[in-house]
């Protein structure tokens, strides 16, 4: 009995103890606010804006194709057909590796495997490279195209 009693008794009193809530209408509207902002939260905001915008600007290594125009242990020849190749096109960038015995000649930042292929002819047909000129998969160099929406002038 003496369970039931106490039972009952708690659920009385918390049935008058407990209140509705406040409408939050007239608890907003009755007090004031007050947000206390440290500065360096902005400056701290603003150095990581220009470190984002650091890294979109940064050279990125994608996927892509380069042509292996040489690969052989006579550097004389090497170091000719890459002026010659640096005089006809300097737009695309040359890659020149030392595996002993061998030198190593590549060219260009490929995205697209049907442009590697159309410069690849196109070296052939200029009879540039005398050797067999083969498409490799590589990790190319992407550089940024745009700045702040703007396109980049190099």
């Amino acid at each position: 009995m003496n369970k039931f009693f106490y039972c009952f008794f708690f659920l009385i009193t918390m049935g008058f103890a407990s209140e509705a809530q406040v409408d939050i209408k007239d608890s907003v509207a009755s007090e004031k606010n007050i947000i206390h902002k440290d500065a360096r939260i902005d400056v701290l905001g603003k150095k990581m804006v220009e470190y984002n915008e650091g890294l979109t600007l940064k050279v990125q290594m994608v996927n892509g194709y380069r042509l292996m125009l040489l690969n052989t242990s006579d550097r004389a020849f090497a170091m000719k057909l890459r002026s010659t190749l640096l005089q006809q096109y300097p737009e695309h960038k040359l890659y020149m590796s030392f595996l002993v015995p061998n030198i190593r000649l590549k060219m260009g930042n490929f995205i697209d495997k049907a442009e590697a292929e159309s410069m690849r002819k196109e070296l052939q047909a200029l009879n540039i490279v005398t050797g067999n000129i083969y498409l490799v998969n590589e990790k190319i160099e992407l550089k940024p195209v745009y700045k702040n929406g703007l396109p980049i002038e190099d």
